[in-house]
């Protein structure tokens, strides 16, 4: 907890404050006690979103709901006001490190606390959905250890079921990246099988001190839970099971919270925390918590603030956990675990971040058609940018690196002729496949047939519609076996342009069909998103100015889409 610096409010409604807890993108954490004695934490907004009155429209909705709530694995809300000039919310305080430092500090959990965790936060979700909310931001920074169980906080984002419509419309996203669900990334209708899914991320941390989807950018997460498998480490038994079906990419074949929690405690939650749930390190770091906080007075006399002044004073670890994303967890191997034994865990310790470098032995990555993420109104689509392993793109590879020029027509290579490829007949007649020829649109060529020559251009969409940013194929004369088209996929990834380029040789093909198997192009200047890797795509003849594309590659959505032909 940091001090209380000039200009920050000593007071704020009926509560004085003692110091600051932490700081994020929504607003201010302070703790603060009542005149009765009570030790709140009073949550205020960012001063610029007071200025939007949807902001204040859906803060007031989500506050009402959350006073209804009152579940036993959550932090109350006790105090609120939505009109204020600087909206703020004031919930019990909840004596306990957020799971995220705990972590951090002290390395994963032993398994009964897991199971502790798991089953108190499954029968907190059980009580949130059955009172119509969905939490929608599941999180390490967002759960609390305290020695009496674990705490679900911040529904300062949750929000009424017959809400949804009317404060989604404007294209808000909440959640935190690896952490949220494949519908809510997507940007589809969720419910509170979203929320299973948050946890069930939530727990392989907890165990294991590794985030499930780890990656050194947004976009990498956002892919990673879209279209990879989580990475679940020595997980074993039941509790793999359990965390395995939380993060089903089918919200239908997810657990209900009340299943989970049963599964983990067929007694109960509090019948697992009752003798004591936490490691000793963590009781310890508690127990001198909860004694210095007896001890905290106010700082000086209390003045009744205004409107809250945010300065650029450095921010403390928030006590209670804090509003964004976790921090980003150091990269020099985990801490041991937080258990007597302090028995520790081999293997780079990551949450968000990931070790630049390669590393040998790696798990082979996943064929993809290289694919980034696109992010539109809070919304992810997934982009084919050239083939790609998603091993050399989440070690962050370099490799490759040049510029990002426009795409040109391809170099021919003498070394890479057949010894199929099509000769001239006698006569000097260039032969039915020869470069340039028209053959009948059902005889295989040795050469890519003149019909296809030119610049290609058209969006592409994933298999579910979603889209995949603007494919440019030009193709040139080649043979068989030759590269005779280059690609490139260019979109918008955060608000940055990004072009990845690929490069084509023809495998097989007639008059009207292609089949091109694709490599990424060495030229291509985004670094780490655009990695090595091959897939097949076929390309078919609809018009003189109509071409189809597709991708065979699963794992990108097989994108797919219909090009024109550029004149001029």
């Amino acid at each position: 907890m940091q001090p209380l610096e000039a200009g920050e409010p000593h007071t704020i409604g009926a509560y004085r404050l003692l110091g600051r807890l932490g700081a994020g993108g929504m607003g201010r954490v302070y703790l603060g006690r009542s005149a009765g004695g009570r030790t709140v934490a009073v949550k205020v907004v960012h001063p610029h979103f007071a200025l939007d009155e949807q902001f204040r429209a859906r803060f007031r909705r989500e506050v009402e709901a959350a006073r209804r709530l009152g579940a036993r694995w959550t932090a109350p809300v006790l105090d609120a006001d939505p009109d204020a000039a600087v909206p703020w919310v004031a919930t019990g305080y909840v004596a306990g490190p957020p799971l995220s430092d705990a972590v951090t500090r002290h390395g994963p959990l032993p398994e009964h606390a897991v199971r502790a965790l798991g089953a108190g936060l499954g029968e907190a979700l059980d009580a949130v959905h059955g009172h119509g909310l969905i939490h929608r931001d599941v999180k390490p920074s967002n759960v609390l250890l305290a020695l009496d169980g674990p705490r679900l906080i911040d529904f300062g984002i949750a929000r009424a079921l017959g809400a949804t419509v009317s404060l989604t419309s404007t294209g808000v996203s909440v959640g935190s990246p690896g952490y949220m669900a494949p519908e809510q990334i997507r940007g589809l209708d969720i419910s509170g099988a979203a929320d299973v899914f948050s946890l069930g991320a939530v727990l392989a941390y907890a165990a294991t001190g590794n985030a499930p989807f780890p990656g050194d950018s947004s976009a990498v997460l956002l892919y990673k839970v879209v279209h990879e498998e989580p990475e679940l480490g020595d997980l074993e038994g039941e509790l793999r099971e359990v965390v395995a079906g939380c993060l089903a990419k089918d919200p239908a074949d997810r657990p209900a919270p009340a299943e989970l929690a049963r599964r983990l405690a067929p007694g109960g939650a509090a019948a697992l925390v009752a003798p004591g749930w936490l490691p000793d390190p963590l009781v310890r770091e508690v127990s001198r918590s909860a004694v210095a906080l007896l001890d905290l007075e106010p700082q000086d006399e209390p003045v009744r603030s205004g409107p809250v002044p945010f300065s650029n004073a450095s921010l403390g670890s928030a006590a209670l956990g804090v509003f964004g994303p976790p921090l980003p967890l150091p990269p020099d191997g985990p801490p041991a675990r937080a258990d007597t034994e302090g028995a520790g865990r081999s293997g780079a310790r990551v949450a968000f971040t990931m070790d630049a470098g390669p590393q040998s032995g790696r798990r082979p990555g996943r064929r993809v058609s290289c694919t980034v993420a696109l992010a539109v109104a809070g919304a992810l689509a997934v982009v084919t940018v050239g083939a790609a392993t998603l091993g050399d793109l989440f070690n962050g590879s370099d490799k490759d690196r040049g510029n990002d020029s426009a795409a040109q027509p391809p170099s021919r290579s003498s070394s890479q002729k057949p010894p199929d490829a099509a000769q001239e007949t006698p006569g000097g007649t260039p032969s039915a496949s020869a470069p340039g020829s028209t053959p009948s649109a059902s005889v295989p060529v040795s050469a890519l047939p003149r019909t296809f020559a030119g610049t290609w251009t058209g969006p592409t969409t994933e298999r579910n519609g979603s889209p995949h940013g603007t494919l440019t194929a030009v193709f040139s004369e080649g043979r068989k076996g030759e590269d005779v088209v280059r690609l490139s996929y260019e979109l918008d990834l955060l608000g940055s342009s990004i072009v990845c380029k690929g490069i084509g040789r023809l495998v097989s093909g007639t008059a009207t069909e292609l089949r091109i198997r694709e490599r990424p192009d060495p030229a291509s200047a985004t670094g780490s998103l655009c990695t090595g890797g091959e897939a097949d795509l076929d390309f078919t003849l609809t018009s003189a100015d109509a071409l189809g594309y597709v991708s065979h590659e699963k794992a990108a959505g097989t994108p797919k889409g219909t090009l024109t032909r550029s004149r001029g």
